[in-house]
């Protein structure tokens, strides 16, 4: 799983990164879990959450984000993930249960 910056940057910033990553991770032998959702992002699938009672639409990304990561052996955080609040979140669940945790 890759644990990234998201906040103020674009679909396409977040992207490159993303690719950089996979990259990066594909030479080691690891096969990356995406959690990234960029047509989540669409005003038409925020108003259908919030018609489900969402109030906090970056917590319930951030929860399918975790839920993903219980498939995960490894976690993989971009630079600036410690000035990120999700990421920080997904580095405390990481540590806390024992996955392997990479830096970029």
């Amino acid at each position: 799983m890759i644990s990234q910056p998201m906040s103020g940057r674009t679909p396409e910033q977040i992207e490159a990164a993303r690719k950089e990553a996979i990259e990066v991770l594909g030479s080691k032998g690891y096969v990356v879990i995406n959690t990234f959702f960029p047509s989540d992002w669409e005003d038409s699938k925020k108003d259908e959450l919030e018609r489900h009672g969402v109030k906090n639409i970056s917590i319930a990304f951030l929860g399918r984000a975790v839920a993903l990561m219980s498939q995960c052996d490894a976690v993989y955080f971009c630079r600036g993930w410690e000035n990120a609040r999700g990421c920080e979140i997904e580095h405390d669940v990481a540590q806390t249960y024992g996955l392997d945790i990479l830096y970029e």
